[in-house]
């Protein structure tokens, strides 16, 4: 029988490895920008080109590379963070597996320019496919530059896979976030299409997280500071009452590396039960210092998930010190039993002394004294008499005999009552409908009986409606007269100028847009201007949830946030009215079965059913 296993070629396994590493552009921006800072650059330089398709560009001033390192460092399993097996468990680097760049130049174009600050002139490496095509020296700063193009040029499956480039460059934005909030000390610059997007200066963590979010972020700082034998635990939690529906705020960092631990993330927000709804999330900026050789890194080759020795004893600590710190700032109500609160003295009093009351006599009071402003005050309502009783009835007999005195008022009569009893008709020919524990609306049909969820058939409505505006745009907009000035952070105002052409034709009206700040001048028909900071928040968390993947486009997303948002909810109370116009408004849509999620709007009864229950 012939030998069927062999090795395979170096270019083919890079390729399978670089399904692991590469998922899209944002994973080869991590990874420039970890190997960066590893080389110990004090300033580094982002390019983007087209959402990261074109272009993935990362400079800094580190070490550089030799001749001979640059050419290794495309090797797979080649490193310098790294020398034997114990060094797993004393991690100081961001990189330690040597896969990324093999993997990254499997699927790209790269260019890389580096030099050590020992040499004088610099090597310049070209590679296509896992093959080198140029190598040659040059004169280039200290430093290295990797420019990777057409990405995924080779794999035109994984090319198609790819979102638009607004989708690919929030991607790339966040990977930049967590990156540049490791590691305040580093300057960054971050550009994409020629457009400057952040330019960071080397600072510390609070002034970091200002300059990413906005100047609106220091104020819903808390700090957090806890140090024990186990965990060092330092960073900011935002205030509760700046909770959002969306999970954009939320960074814990072990050692200066981003990690994702929803058990963490439970911690935290058990410590804010009490202060912040279910629906909403807590944000959080928190830092831990671990002993290296208590945590696993090497799990995923996204290096995003950590194992830790003891999970429990780090969730109680980090939960008490999120508590302490909400409580320290008088962010929590704290509660002492042994604590009588009337009894507290106000600071304002805490150091004056106690003084004698004093009483003062008036020796010349006299009680059968009239009092002149007793006096005024009595005159001061006095009527003047009318001179005659007569007067009061003169030109009453001219109103007596105008006609048209009694015109505008109405009695009862036959016709009127006759008129109940056609309106009864009517209605006995439309149908009757009841509202069933304010969630369901229950009418009559021939064949039975129709029981329709309020809130999902609203929302079928909606949604149709705002598909047609967004598509016809010929919706009608309501003007404000004082308009309105709403508070984002950039990347969520960025969020918002993408979708900005599809809010207007939907009919919001928008006045100046800062990088911080957002003015509406007027809102569609169906919102009112207390609901708009609400529908808009509900938009860029569905944004951030990454709902666009799942939708057939933008309008779509924007209908679904926008129904969902505004739709009567389980619990509102509908008159006769509104219940009958819901029921002909549901059954006009294109699609009345279902909701825009995909869930049923209504069952039917049949009269067969009905006496199958008194079987």
């Amino acid at each position: 029988m012939p030998d069927r296993i062999q090795l395979l070629p170096d270019h083919v396994a890079n390729q399978i490895a670089a399904g692991e590493v590469v998922q899209r552009p944002a994973s080869v921006v991590k990874e420039l920008l970890e190997n960066a800072i590893d080389a110990g650059a004090e300033n580094i330089q982002l390019i983007i080109k087209d959402g990261g398709k074109t272009l993935i560009q990362v400079v800094d001033d580190g070490m550089g590379m030799s001749v001979t390192d640059a050419r290794l460092s495309f090797e797979r399993h080649a490193t310098s963070k790294i020398r034997n097996a114990d060094d797993l468990f004393q991690l100081s680097t961001k990189g330690f597996r040597g896969e990324a760049l093999a993997s990254i130049a499997a699927i790209a174009h790269v260019e890389m320019k580096t030099r050590p600050g020992t040499d004088e002139l610099g090597t310049l490496l070209c590679i296509q496919g896992s093959r080198v095509t140029e190598q040659e020296v040059i004169t280039t700063p200290v430093g290295t530059s990797v420019a990777v193009k057409n990405l995924f040029f080779n794999i035109p499956a994984r090319r198609n896979f790819l979102k638009s480039k607004q989708v690919e460059l929030r991607h790339i934005t966040d990977e930049f976030h967590r990156v540049a909030l490791a590691h305040p000390g580093i300057g960054f610059q971050y550009f994409h299409d020629g457009n400057e997007l952040y330019n960071l200066p080397g600072t510390n963590h609070r002034q970091r997280i200002v300059h990413l979010f906005g100047g609106k972020t220091n104020e819903k700082l808390v700090p957090v500071s806890e140090e024990t034998q186990v965990v060092e635990i330092s960073g900011f939690i935002c205030k509760p009452e700046f909770a959002k529906k969306s999970r954009g705020e939320q960074f814990f960092f072990v050692n200066d590396r981003f990690i994702k631990s929803p058990y963490l993330h439970h911690a935290v927000s058990a410590a804010f039960e009490g202060l912040i709804r279910s629906d909403v999330h807590p944000g959080y900026f928190l830092y831990l210092k671990v002993d290296p050789g208590s945590i696993d890194i090497n799990i995923h080759p996204t290096k995003t998930e950590i194992k830790f020795d003891d999970e429990q004893t780090l969730y109680a600590i980090l939960r008490s010190s999120v508590k302490h710190s909400l409580g320290q700032f008088n962010i929590a109500p704290v509660l002492d039993f042994e604590r009588d609160q009337n009894l507290d003295t106000p600071y304002d009093y805490k150091e004056k002394g106690a003084q004698l009351p004093r009483v003062t006599v008036d020796a010349g009071f006299n009680p059968f004294r009239e009092d002149s402003s007793r006096k005024s005050a009595s005159t001061r309502f006095s009527s003047k008499p009318e001179s005659s009783w007569e007067s009061m009835y003169v030109g009453l007999d001219s109103q007596v005999g105008n006609e048209n005195t009694f015109s505008s008022l109405t009695v009862e009569s036959d016709s009127y009552t006759s008129s109940i009893f056609d309106a009864d008709g009517e209605k006995e020919q439309r149908g009757s409908s009841f509202q069933l524990r304010r969630k369901y609306i229950v009418t009559t049909i021939k064949s039975g009986m129709l029981v329709i969820d309020q809130s999902r058939a609203h929302q079928r409505v909606l949604y149709e409606k705002f598909l047609k505006s967004i598509t016809v745009k010929n919706a009608v907009s309501q003007q404000l007269l004082f308009p309105m000035v709403l508070h984002f952070s950039p990347p969520e105002m960025q969020m918002i100028r993408e979708i900005q052409e599809s809010l207007v034709a939907i009919g919001f009206a928008f006045g100046e847009m800062e990088e911080e700040q957002l003015q509406v001048t007027g809102v569609p028909l169906m919102v009112s201007s207390s609901e708009v900071g609400m529908v808009l928040d509900h938009l860029i968390s569905d944004y951030q949830s990454e709902q666009e993947g799942e939708s057939f486009s933008q309008t779509d997303v924007l209908s679904k946030t926008l129904c969902k948002s505004l739709a009567v909810k389980s619990g509102e109370v509908l008159d006769t009215e509104s219940q009958m116009a819901l029921v002909d408004d549901l059954f006009a849509c294109k699609e009345p079965s279902l909701s825009p999620f995909g869930k049923k709007t209504y069952v039917t009864l049949t009269e067969s059913d009905i006496d199958k229950k008194f079987i």
